[in-house]
C-alpha cells in the first residue's frame, strides 16, 4: 500500500494589514454621506425655487408699479360693501273671499316695516384700464363701475300690522302679509335708489376705496399718494 504523502501548510493565517480597513472605512463613510445628502439638497432647491417663483408673481410687478398694487389690494378684497341704509317702509293690500263669486269678506292690512339696503362696489371689474398713475404729481385716479345695491332685507319681526275687516280669516290673514311683504320689497328698491340716499352712498364709496388704497400703498413705499376715486359718468377731480 503506498503511502501518500499530504502536504499540509501549517503556517499561521496571515491577517489583512490593518492599514486596508483604515482605508476602507473612511471611503464607506464618505459615500452614505453623500446618498444622505442628496434628499436635503433636492429640498433646498425646491425652496428656492418655490420663493423665487413667489417673488415673481407677487412682488416683481408691483415694484415702481403702484397700479399692481393697487389691483393687488382690490383682489384680496372683491365685493366692498361701502354703505347701508335703513327705513322704513309702508305697504297696503285687500282681501276679498266669498261663496259661489260673490264676495262678502272684505279686509285691507297695512303693515310699516323696516327695511335694509347695502350699497357695494364690485372691485373685481376694476381693472387696470380703470386706473392711472401721474409719478409727477405722486396721484393715482380711480373710476369705479356703478354702485349694486342688495335685495332689501325686510324686517318682518319688527314690522307693524294694520288691519281692518269685519272678519278675517287665516287664509286671508296669511295672503295679506304675502302681498304687503311684496309691495314693501319693492318700495324698498325704489327708495334705495333716490338720488340723496345714492349721492351719500357715492361720498361713502369713494371714502373707503381711498382708504383702501392710499393705506397699502403708503406701506409699500410709495409715500403719501393722493387717491382721486370717481364714477363712470364723474369727472376726475385734482
Amino acid at each position: 500500500m503506498a503511502n501518500d504523502t499530504i502536504e499540509r501548510d501549517e503556517s499561521p493565517l496571515r491577517p489583512e494589514p490593518d492599514n486596508v480597513a483604515l482605508e476602507t472605512r473612511p471611503e464607506r463613510e464618505k459615500s452614505l454621506a453623500r446618498v444622505q445628502a442628496v434628499p436635503w439638497l433636492l429640498v433646498i432647491v425646491l425652496i428656492a425655487a418655490l420663493a423665487f417663483v413667489t417673488w415673481k408673481a407677487f412682488f416683481e410687478q408691483e415694484e415702481g408699479d403702484p397700479v399692481a398694487s393697487a389691483m393687488l389690494a382690490f383682489e384680496k378684497q372683491n365685493q366692498l360693501t361701502v354703505f347701508s341704509s335703513r327705513f322704513e317702509v309702508m305697504a297696503e293690500s285687500v282681501d276679498e273671499r266669498g261663496v259661489l263669486g260673490v264676495n262678502f269678506l272684505k279686509s285691507r292690512q297695512a303693515m310699516i316695516i323696516p327695511a335694509t339696503v347695502e350699497y357695494r362696489v364690485n372691485l373685481a371689474n376694476v381693472g387696470r384700464e380703470r386706473m392711472q398713475w401721474d409719478p409727477a404729481t405722486e396721484t393715482l385716479d380711480v373710476q369705479l363701475p356703478p354702485l349694486k345695491t342688495t335685495v332689501p332685507n325686510l324686517d318682518e319681526k319688527s314690522a307693524r300690522l294694520f288691519t281692518d275687516g269685519n272678519f278675517v280669516t287665516g287664509g286671508a290673514a296669511e295672503a295679506l302679509i304675502r302681498n304687503n311683504s311684496a309691495v314693501a320689497e319693492e318700495k324698498a328698491s325704489v327708495f334705495a335708489r333716490n338720488p340723496e340716499v345714492l349721492a351719500l352712498a357715492r361720498t361713502a364709496a369713494k371714502e373707503a376705496v381711498r382708504q383702501n388704497l392710499a393705506i397699502p400703498l403708503s406701506v409699500a413705499g410709495y409715500g403719501d399718494v393722493t387717491v382721486n376715486v370717481t364714477f363712470d359718468g364723474e369727472d376726475a377731480k385734482r
